[in-house]
């Protein structure tokens, strides 16, 4: 016989039958609503044969994830005469070390690798080895990596397989009763990825969006009503069972379909459900279309920002070197486009990941770049960051710093964009940052800029092949007096 080479082959009981179940059968529906913050929630029917007067009743076909402070159970059948008197979650599993610690002074067998069986009662069965007292009173200690089998009489009560929910309810008659169950589980999430595949005259693009989810809960589901939640829900830890019961009654909200993905509004987030029952594996990764588009208007703009960083105004900042900024002459490329109807869109994007292609000369799709979208209601703007631009360079430069007087202070700053591209204009967007105080003025500029708030003004400047364009301005600052 081949030599065990793990440390436990095999656990073998040798009497009783496993821990018995009342409601193994299986489920009527199932309905199961994802969120896309890692947590469905789980809506299923049963139907049940019970008796007149306590039942017990196991169930042990649930997601090994559930949060068991969720769990809501309740009789469709007969609500006013079926209470439930008591609810429990049993999760100490069988394994090899559990059994051990509940065998303490019964008779085991153990049967090592080389075929010699040990047989007495089980002392301890700590630190990887198990102390056996034999009839005779001899002690023997056999190294559980060693073992071949383990064998007990039978498996305890207390020990199950799975992780088992359990209730005692008191029913008023006798007979079949439909229940619906409710409960959170964690492990299921789902994203949205996007292909976008843009024309070479980057002005359009097709869109493909599809529902990533990933189900890695401890249960399959077969056939379920699958709906899907976009937006970013208030969450406490552990969630409470009422959430549960509320969520529910969101449930209900929606109905059976036939074809696609149905789109609706819930409270303050965008619900999408699957007209068709889908079945969804665990540890599973299922990808379903649920929007697509052609010929979307599109805009693709470059961005040179290499002014500084800050959070908000604290105090002047009076010092003439000012903030340091990096002497990087990164131009970065920006993808633009609006979800409303007159782009050709017309849709909610739900966050998620967007891969953008672009048609090379023989028609097929290069990847170009990819990033992250927030949740992106129909009607905005999206703004996509690709990457850096290979033939474009930024220099940005103070030229001048000059104290006018003890609360003024005028700084310039000169800017020069170049186009190394050999046939397209593009456009170069250049933020610049006041960071100085909260009032201030710019004072002469070479080109015309849009103020974006207050503290952010924004040149766009088109630049031709091989040209070069340059921004100049100066701005003035009245610092506080009491500083």
């Amino acid at each position: 016989m081949q030599r065990c080479k793990t440390a436990l082959c095999a656990v073998v009981f040798l009497l009783g039958g496993l821990y018995s179940s009342l409601a193994q059968e299986p489920s009527q529906s199932i309905a199961v609503t994802v969120y896309n913050q890692g947590t469905a929630l789980i809506r299923e029917q049963r139907r049940l044969m019970l008796d007149e007067g306590v039942n017990r009743i196991d169930l042990r076909d649930v997601a090994a994830s559930i949060d068991p402070t969720s769990v809501s159970l309740r009789s469709l059948s007969n609500p006013e005469g079926t209470v439930v008197l008591e609810q429990n979650y049993s999760y100490d599993l069988v394994n090899s070390s559990a059994l051990l610690s509940r065998y303490l002074d019964e008779t085991i067998k153990i049967t090592a690798a080389d075929g010699t069986l040990y047989s007495g009662e089980l002392l301890s069965g700590r630190s990887s080895e198990a102390i056996l007292r034999a009839d005779s009173g001899e002690i023997v200690v056999v190294r559980l990596q060693d073992a071949r089998d383990i064998r007990f009489p039978a498996l305890p009560e207390a020990l199950i397989t799975r992780p088992t929910l359990q209730w005692l309810l008191s029913s008023a008659s006798a007979g079949e009763q439909d229940i619906e169950l409710t409960y959170l589980a964690g492990g299921v999430n789902w994203s949205a990825d996007y292909n976008l595949l843009l024309t070479s005259e980057q002005n359009s693009f097709d869109l493909k969006g599809w529902v990533t989810l990933n189900n890695h809960s401890g249960r399959a589901f077969t056939d379920v009503r699958l709906r899907l939640v976009a937006g970013d829900l208030s969450r406490i830890q552990p969630p409470e069972v009422e959430e549960s019961r509320m969520m529910a009654m969101d449930m209900d909200l929606a109905g059976r379909g036939g074809g696609g993905i149905a789109q609706r509004e819930l409270f303050e987030y965008q619900l999408y459900e699957i007209e068709r029952l889908v079945t969804i594996g665990n540890n599973e990764t299922k990808q379903i279309e649920f929007v697509s588009g052609a010929k979307i208007t599109a805009n693709t703009f470059f961005v040179f920002d290499k002014s500084p960083q800050f959070g908000a105004y604290y105090s002047p900042v009076d010092y003439p070197e000012g903030y340091g900024v990096d002497d990087s002459d990164d131009v970065f490329a920006y993808l633009e486009f609006n979800t409303g109807e007159d782009s050709g869109l017309g849709a909610d994007l739900p966050a998620g990941r967007v891969r953008v292609y672009q048609q090379d000369g023989d028609g097929a799709g290069l990847l170009i770049g990819e990033n992250l979208i927030d949740h992106s209601p129909e009607g905005e703007d999206v703004q996509i960051l690709l990457g850096k631009s290979f033939d474009l360079v930024g220099e940005r430069a103070q030229s001048s710093y000059e104290t006018v007087s003890r609360d003024v202070a005028r700084e310039s700053f000169a800017i020069r964009l170049r186009n190394r591209k050999e046939d397209e204009t593009v456009e170069i967007r250049v933020p610049e940052r006041l960071y100085r105080w909260s009032d201030w003025q710019i004072v002469e500029s070479s080109m015309p800029y849009k103020k974006l708030d207050s503290s952010t003004i924004e040149f766009r400047v088109e630049v031709a092949p091989g040209a070069e364009a340059a921004i100049s301005y100066t701005v003035q600052y009245v610092f506080p007096s009491n500083r």
